[in-house]
């Protein structure tokens, strides 16, 4: 399982949000590629990088983040936020981004997304499934539809879906644990997804817990920056 640190964007700074409420947002450091290279230095491979920015405004707004962390550093790095058009998707992907989460736009636009998995290959689009209480969660979690993660999930797989990160909306920032459920209950439905948990991983616990029914990866944020979760730990788990 791969561990997947987060970085998330607002006028270029490195914060966290809790339950994505933009008003409970906390400042972590103002330079996001010297946190990234703080996780490459304890054996992290991978980023996963969101601009909050982009995310509410629909358009991508942090990209010169994005250039920095990759030209600076040797991490894979996953791009979400704000990209609402094959434009945006090809700045991501010139920027340095390897893979692109593709959210609201998946259900909003899903034969723009479904023609990106067909054009540039299921390696290179994930699935963002935000949920509250199984249904999907759109427009920064503001909006809960009544489409079913499960559906959704299984409308992508019929197009060759390999990746997807499923967030529960309620877990995310208060680090009570992760849905393990919920996780648990998608890879039953789905075994050869590439499942990528993210929200409420507080303790190597939760990490083992992850590990063991099956995930391909764990997004872990407010944990590193509030010291629930030491690098060290995550080196030593690697």
């Amino acid at each position: 399982m791969e561990i997947i640190p987060a970085i998330d964007i607002i006028d270029g700074k490195c914060v966290r949000l809790t339950r994505g409420d933009y008003r409970q947002k906390k400042e972590y450091n103002t330079d996001p590629l010297e946190v990234a290279r703080e996780f490459e230095d304890h054996g992290i491979k991978r980023l996963h990088l969101v601009d909050l920015d982009g995310a509410r405004k629909k358009e991508i707004v942090n990209l010169k983040v994005l250039e920095r962390i990759s030209h600076y550093s040797n991490l894979k790095i996953d791009f979400g936020g704000g990209i609402q058009s094959e434009g945006d998707l090809k700045k991501a992907f010139s920027a340095g981004a390897q893979q692109v989460t593709a959210g609201s736009l998946a259900v909003k636009n899903p034969l723009m997304v479904i023609n990106w998995l067909q054009h540039y290959g299921p390696k290179k689009i994930i699935l963002g499934a935000d949920v509250i209480d199984r249904k999907i969660a759109v427009s920064g979690w503001t909006e809960k539809t009544k489409l079913d993660v499960f559906e959704l999930i299984l409308e992508y797989r019929k197009h060759n879906l390999k990746y997807a990160i499923c967030t529960d909306v309620d877990k995310d920032g208060v680090m009570q644990g992760p849905s393990l459920t919920l996780y648990q209950d998608i890879l039953a439905k789905f075994p050869d997804l590439n499942l990528i948990a993210s929200g409420g991983i507080t303790t190597i616990e939760d990490l083992k817990s992850l590990k063991k029914m099956g995930c391909s990866g764990a997004i872990i944020g407010k944990a590193i920056y509030e010291k629930k979760i030491s690098l060290k730990q995550l080196e030593e788990f690697l």
